[in-house]
């Protein structure tokens, strides 16, 4: 029978929705009829399933699994974890593809699906065809696929724990914030040596102790609290599916996607001199620049999990990160974005190191800017603000770079604004060399986005 999704839900890098508005179970039924069919048009047939921990993944993998067998696919489901672990399955199972159910940081009330297909992320218009094909959808036809279950998570926590670059021990704090890595992490910090101190490491839909967004300082605050409390060496927070990192050192201090890229850029390129290092279009210019003077060559690309992803393997890039905490490593790992292999990776640089991650902090190069700075928008007005914005400008003669959004140089330092893929929001970001340069900075975010009617009041 043919099947009409909501076109919201179908967004850029993945399928998500709010659950009982515009995303239902008979949403994840059809959408496992047409992947299926997407999978056997390119000569497979078995697909890797996996949920995260909101009320209601199971129902929707249900629904998923439903479809998929369906359509004739064989489905091999992997249970609840973080959407890596799913990653990880799909790139030594020797399947097909994969299918994620997960909700990412979005609320509790919100889920959705992210999907791979041959070692490939599978986003943009291949998403949007599968509007179109559900659309088409008749009776089904030829045989079903079989279901057979393999808790991988043993074998995940396994290969993580593996590249731990052993050293003098350490004292962590650990915040899966109630998502899909906890029990991941509680396995994890078993086999790791030093101490480890975990807090919302219960997987919980409800996300009781906070939103599950690492990016956000305030959802860093019960971690700062554990990591002084415990006089730990640094704190690192999940997203809701384990895909992004937070970060803290141990005077409470935020390193932010950029800086942590400084970080691991400098050990990758002792490996790979000369290697290309890629990063987004929200990145300090530091990060840029730092990438260059340890001798890689630096990267920018748009924001978006799934283009990085896919530019990172077409480099052969040995790193790859965004100021959103999305961080893919290609050394020694498969180069999907996984913020719990990410900690291994810094915690093993520490662990052989003579600075703790405060002193390198210390002696980072000093930036002077702002966090991602989010302007609610109307979901159908943002791109257009955007638009509006990179069209006065360019008729100003201003000095930009419009590769997502508009990044604009000026004698002060940069600014961008661009719309998010993910939220119903307008992203901003501005750094300059002074506080001064950056009040100007941020008062031209304001002025041009409120010259298209979106008033912002910037901190």
């Amino acid at each position: 029978m043919p099947h009409r999704f909501d076109p919201a839900i179908l967004r850029e890098y993945d399928i998500r929705g709010i659950v009982g508005a515009n995303l239902f179970a008979a949403d994840a039924r059809a959408l496992g009829r047409v992947f299926a069919a997407t999978v056997a048009e390119k000569g497979g047939r078995r697909v890797a399933v996996g949920y995260d921990g909101r009320l209601t993944s199971p129902q929707l993998e249900e629904a998923l699994v439903e479809g998929l067998t369906t359509g004739g696919a064989d489905v091999v489901r992997i249970g609840r974890g973080p959407t890596p672990m799913l990653y990880f399955a799909a790139a030594t199972l020797g399947v097909d593809a994969g299918i994620m159910v997960t909700g990412s940081h979005n609320p509790p009330t919100h889920n959705g699906f992210k999907l791979v297909i041959g070692g490939k992320p599978f986003y943009a218009e291949a998403i949007r065809k599968l509007g179109a094909e559900a659309l088409a959808l008749g009776e089904p036809s030829g045989p079903r696929g079989r279901v057979r279950d393999h808790a991988i998570v043993d074998e995940y926590v396994t290969r993580l724990a593996r590249d731990y670059d052993d050293g003098r021990p350490l004292n962590i704090a650990w915040d899966p914030g109630n998502g899909a890595t906890g029990e991941v992490v509680a396995k994890l910090t078993a086999r790791l040596p030093g101490e480890h101190h975990l807090i919302n490491a219960a997987i919980d839909g409800n996300f009781p102790a906070h939103h599950p967004d690492p990016t956000v300082p305030e959802n860093l605050v019960q971690l700062q609290q554990e990591v002084a409390r415990r006089g730990c060496d640094l704190g690192i927070a999940f997203d809701g599916d384990g895909d992004r990192i937070g970060v803290v050192d141990a005077r409470g201090r935020i390193l932010w996607g950029d800086q942590l890229m400084i970080v691991l850029a400098r050990d990758v390129l002792t490996r790979h001199p000369g290697a290309p290092i890629i990063a987004d279009v929200k990145a300090s210019d530091v990060l840029f620049d730092e990438i260059a003077r340890a001798g890689g060559t630096p990267v920018m690309l748009p924001t978006g999990h799934s283009p990085i992803k896919a530019k990172l393997a077409e480099l052969n890039a040995p790193l790859a990160g965004e100021m959103s905490g999305h961080i893919f490593f290609g050394d020694r790992w498969y180069g999907f974005d996984d913020a719990v292999y990410v900690a291994v990776r810094l915690l093993g640089i520490l662990a052989q190191g003579h600075l703790s991650l405060a002193e390198i902090a210390d002696r980072l190069p000093a930036m002077c800017n702002t966090p991602e700075l989010r302007i609610e928008c109307d979901e159908a007005r943002k791109f257009a603000i955007v638009a509006e914005i990179a069209e006065r400008l360019r008729r100003r003669g201003a000095e930009l770079i419009d590769i997502d959004g508009v990044r604009v140089k000026t004698a002060d330092g940069w600014w961008l604004v661009r719309a998010s893929n993910t939220q119903a929001v307008i992203v901003a970001r501005a750094e300059s060399t002074t506080e001064a340069g950056l009040a100007r900075l941020k008062a031209e975010i304001a002025g041009e986005l409120g010259a298209s009617g979106l008033a912002a009041n910037l901190p």
